[in-house]
């Protein structure tokens, strides 16, 4: 067994401060992928996202789309998720302090898009957007400090495409996507364990990094008739490898201090995959002012669930590599285009997101449950090369009740967050030049 192996077999055999990096706010496929990011089909709920090539934001979802924009094309937006996650400790759980609060208060973003037309056929664009993020800070001295107090994923992605459009009907397009993760996470650490007796003051554990990395978007636009254009994408999987060495303050447990001194925590390694999803979108003209969108989409949220740290002081061990029993998320959206005036449209959504967690392995770390968005907005053409846009999506979660316990010990923490829900709200313009 080579070093790496050993360290990590190791981790896998403790017992006192739980932490998990896995942060969440849920604006997304009952994970934490973001279909919203200010551009104008946030309105739609993602429904026609690989077909509604009206500005460059399409190639986010589906890169062939751009073939159908002329000239020179500009979308800058932002949007801001504000989230009421609640926690309420019941009456059975065995960890003293508050309920934490709001646990995602606001999380601001923006993106930018570029498309140009080379010639009749050929399109090229760029993207600068942050559709993988989440964040969650509960108060410090909150009932579950021990297993999250704070953390943060941050994905922000570069994807340069090319489009080339086949003939009048088919066009397809691919890019690589390049993504910056910034990843960081805090939780605090018992110091009244391992016999000693209470009244010791918490520790506190800090782990954070950066890395880079790249995987593939590609898709097709094909348009079946004069009314139905049908929109097939696909986006592979990113990796992303963390690596650092956590940071422990204020372990005045000796015993503890020993456990984790023994454990030789140098450099602690976490692989995280961002998922691989498949979009197909299709779009029909009812009449010049009505059009009618759907979606059907998959990610592959499983393979991303290897991904969490326990760091438990028992015995001298540490344990990482916690398995949070993710599964593969569905989403299905119904939308309506409405073009009151020339210059008007309106736009109104409705999609489900399956969980990507079942009620019995729900954490704290990542209250995730199935969600149910409601979606609207508006785009006024200033002119012929000036539109705006808005859009507010409302994300019901619902309640969600969560027993998550410490591994040796056995102490849970029970409660729920109830009313679980997102208010996102979302604008920008596009230039054309």
């Amino acid at each position: 067994m080579d070093r790496k192996q050993h360290s990590r077999r190791l981790f896998k055999s403790g017992a006192a401060a739980l932490l998990s990096l896995t942060c969440s706010h849920q604006a997304s496929a009952g994970g934490i992928m973001l279909y919203e990011v200010g551009q104008e089909g946030a309105g739609l709920a993602n429904a026609g996202a690989a077909v509604l090539a009206s500005d460059p934001s399409v190639l986010m979802n589906n890169p062939a789309g751009i073939s159908r924009l002329e000239g020179t094309q500009v979308n800058a937006s932002g949007q801001l998720v504000i989230g009421h996650i609640k926690f309420a400790a019941d009456a059975s759980s065995d960890f003293d302090g508050n309920n934490g609060g709001n646990a995602l208060k606001y999380l601001p973003g923006a993106s930018f898009f570029i498309s140009h037309q080379i010639d009749d056929r050929s399109s090229i664009g760029f993207g600068m957007y942050g559709n993988f993020g989440l964040a969650v800070k509960y108060d410090d001295d909150w009932a579950g400090r021990y297993f999250t107090q704070q953390a943060a994923v941050i994905g922000l992605s570069f994807e340069p495409v090319y489009s080339y459009k086949v003939d009048d009907k088919l066009s397809l397009g691919i890019g690589p996507r390049i993504m910056y993760g910034y990843y960081r996470t805090q939780a605090a650490v018992d110091n009244n364990v391992l016999g000693l007796g209470g009244g010791r003051s918490d520790g506190q554990l800090e782990y954070q990094d950066t890395d880079i990395g790249i995987g593939l978007n590609m898709g097709l636009l094909y348009q079946l008739n004069e009314r139905v254009d049908l929109g097939l994408a696909y986006t592979s999987k990113v990796e992303l490898e963390f690596e650092d060495r956590p940071s422990f303050d204020n372990i005045n447990n000796p015993l503890l201090d020993a456990a984790l001194q023994t454990a030789n925590i140098r450099s602690l390694e976490l692989g995280m995959q961002v998922p691989q999803t498949l979009l197909l979108s299709s779009s029909y003209r009812l009449d010049p002012q009505w059009t009618l969108l759907g979606t059907l989409g998959w990610q592959d949220w499983s393979e991303f669930g290897d991904i969490g740290v326990e760091v438990e002081a028992a015995g001298g061990s540490v344990t990482t590599g916690v398995d949070r029993r993710y599964k593969d998320t569905w989403h299905a959206s119904l939308g309506a285009q409405y073009q009151a005036t020339r210059q008007l449209r309106w736009n109104m959504g409705i999609a489900y997101d399956s969980t990507m967690v079942d009620d019995a392995d729900r954490t704290v770390d990542n209250p995730a449950a199935a969600a149910w968005r409601f979606a609207g907005g508006l785009n006024y053409a200033l002119d012929d090369n000036t539109d705006l846009h808005l859009a507010y999506t409302l994300v019901w979660l619902g309640d969600m009740d969560v027993s998550q316990s410490k591994s040796r010990s056995g102490d849970s923490l029970n409660g729920s967050y109830d009313r679980s829900a997102l208010h996102i709200l979302g604008g920008g313009a596009v230039w054309r030049f």
